[in-house]
């Protein structure tokens, strides 16, 4: 396999952009979905032209050789991968650039750059793969820092040891999912942890954002699949202790869990495996009538089948994505210790009992079974891998094209997605953005769905950005009067401050605080994200 260039501005790699004949029907769709917009094509400018300040750090000669003032390199680290960070890399946009990349290879040698750090009163930055679309990444911090450093992590990325007997693995926390995977593989598992972001995305990422992966129930968060974590703090290391289970006291783990880097740096975590999966069975299941495709998901998620996957796609989602004039839910099943025909069977019938249909018989596959899929939930799943790639396609066409994500209770769910709805369409009107909007379940759980709304909009090229700014408040807004959550798997970052610290209780906050001056005394790591340091 020839090796891949990653995209300094954008996602993913260079030679997977969207070209040619994908990018003329992408065009020749969204015009006939928008008929009123300019999708004129925008290219990135020559890094060369940015203007960057020079680096008002200079580490000392024992970590000379783990620093980087390549600007290149400077300027892939100072965004993350949501539209506004595409769209200002493309505009020339790109305020906050770290004064150093520093990539260490050791746990050690963390801990020298965070002493150094502390005491040079720079910033510290964690970078996993950078694929954050909340501001996780972005050096937004004040004047009274040094400097900035960005701590890349991507060079720690080996399995370290594999316990067969416990299903269990000690991985280090820079590695990306495809490697992750690759090095499991040998010995029969799987961590199964699939977020759209797996090809670029790394653990520590995960762990540290609290993420969600790609299985709609049951072992679909990473704080499900983590066993102990190891992290270094400017305070010194905090290592959990290995069980299956514990009540002794508040989880040490879950401090750091979700943590965004504020409180430490996870160098490395033992994390729960599975057995690689043999059996599966997916179908796809049409709904003329959305809401009946909502009580269906909700018959499902309450079942106790634990489906692995369960996606149900608005109508015009269906159509943007999977071409279905109707709403589709795609559902799957899967086991790596007996067929799941059963399972299969009761999920459907209780589908069709809310009005579903069939538009093609359920596949199963097995041990054996290397038949290819071309179902219409294939044909999504193929869309959902290059959604972010299109993203920058049409986001580069003056488009804007972003998503919400949340959690609420089903009793909620009608009141707030005609909220959304609602909030987005006036904010596009209020911006001059002709646009649509859609809604699907990612997640579902017995007690409630997890929807993720996308923005479809004809923009105005060189406003896009605050076009997409304004429409974010009001959907905000609409999320947290309604009981929603701001986030259920995208984390804080800096993007979501606002209404996290209205989601927290504040006495929550006021503890949180106290915990970071204990092991970040300085305030150095990752300033503004999800708490403000007490300085």
């Amino acid at each position: 396999m020839s090796r891949r260039t990653r995209s300094w501005w954008g996602w993913g790699n260079v030679e997977d952009a969207v070209t040619g004949a994908e990018r003329a029907e992408l065009t020749r769709r969204t015009a006939e979905l928008l008929p009123d917009a300019d999708l004129t094509v925008h290219s990135a400018p020559p890094v060369e032209s940015f203007e960057v300040a020079p680096s008002r750090l200079s580490p000392p000669p024992s970590l000379a050789r783990s620093a980087s003032h390549d600007l290149r390199d400077r300027l892939a680290h100072s965004h993350g991968q949501a539209f506004r960070d595409v769209v200002r890399a493309l505009l020339g946009k790109l305020p906050h650039v770290p004064d150093l990349v520093m990539r260490p290879t050791s746990e050690a040698e963390v801990v020298r750059i965070l002493e150094w750090c502390d005491g040079a009163g720079a910033a510290v930055v964690p970078f996993g793969g950078g694929t954050s679309v909340v501001g996780g990444v972005e050096a937004r911090t004040g004047a009274e820092y040094a400097g900035v450093v960005s701590l890349d992590l991507g060079s720690l990325d080996r399995v370290l040891e594999v316990d067969g007997t416990s299903r269990a693995a000690l991985v280090q926390a820079g590695v990306l999912g495809p490697h992750l995977e690759d090095q499991l593989r040998p010995h029969g598992y799987t961590l199964r942890f699939f977020p759209q972001s797996f090809e670029f995305s790394s653990l520590g990422g995960w762990l540290a954002t609290r993420a969600g992966g790609h299985f709609a129930t049951r072992l679909t968060h990473i704080d499900d699949l983590t066993e102990s974590l190891r992290v270094v703090t400017p305070a010194g290391v905090v290592e959990s202790r290995r069980l299956p289970g514990s009540g002794a006291g508040p989880s040490p783990d879950r401090m750091f869990l979700g943590s965004e880097g504020t409180l430490g740096v996870i160098t490395q975590a033992w994390v729960r495996l599975q057995d690689r999966p043999r059996w599966r069975a997916g179908a796809s299941v049409a709904f003329q009538d959305h809401e009946a495709g909502v009580r269906a998901v909700r018959a499902l998620a309450q079942s106790g089948l634990d489906p692995a996957n369960c996606r149900l796609l608005d109508p015009m989602e269906a159509f943007i994505n999977a071409g279905s004039p109707t709403a589709v839910l795609v559902l799957g099943f899967e086991s790596a210790d007996h067929p799941v025909d059963a399972w299969t069977e009761r999920a459907l019938e209780l589908c069709l009992d809310h009005g579903g249909t069939l538009p093609e018989p359920p596949r199963y596959t097995g041990p054996a079974d290397t038949a290819a899929r071309t179902s219409a939930a294939d044909t999504w799943r193929s869309s959902f891998l290059r959604m972010p790639y299109q993203r920058d396609a049409l986001a580069a066409q003056g488009m804007i094209v972003e998503t919400f994500e949340t959690a609420c209770t089903w009793d909620r769910f009608a009141g707030l997605r005609a909220a959304v709805d609602a909030a987005a369409r006036d904010a596009m009107r209020q911006v001059g953005a002709t646009g649509v909007v859609t809604c699907r379940f990612t997640h579902v759980y017995p007690d409630g769905p997890a929807p993720y709304f996308g923005i479809y909009a004809a923009g105005a090229w060189g406003r896009t950005v605050e076009q997409w700014d304004e429409i974010k408040q009001a959907v905000s807004e609409a999320l947290i009067a309604h009981g929603a959550t701001i986030t259920h798997h995208h984390a804080v970052g800096r993007d979501h401050r606002p209404w996290y610290d209205r989601q927290r209780p504040d006495l929550f906050a006021a503890a949180l605080r106290a915990g970071k001056a204990v092991l970040d005394p300085s305030g150095i790591l990752n300033p503004g994200v999800v708490i403000d340091p007490l300085r």
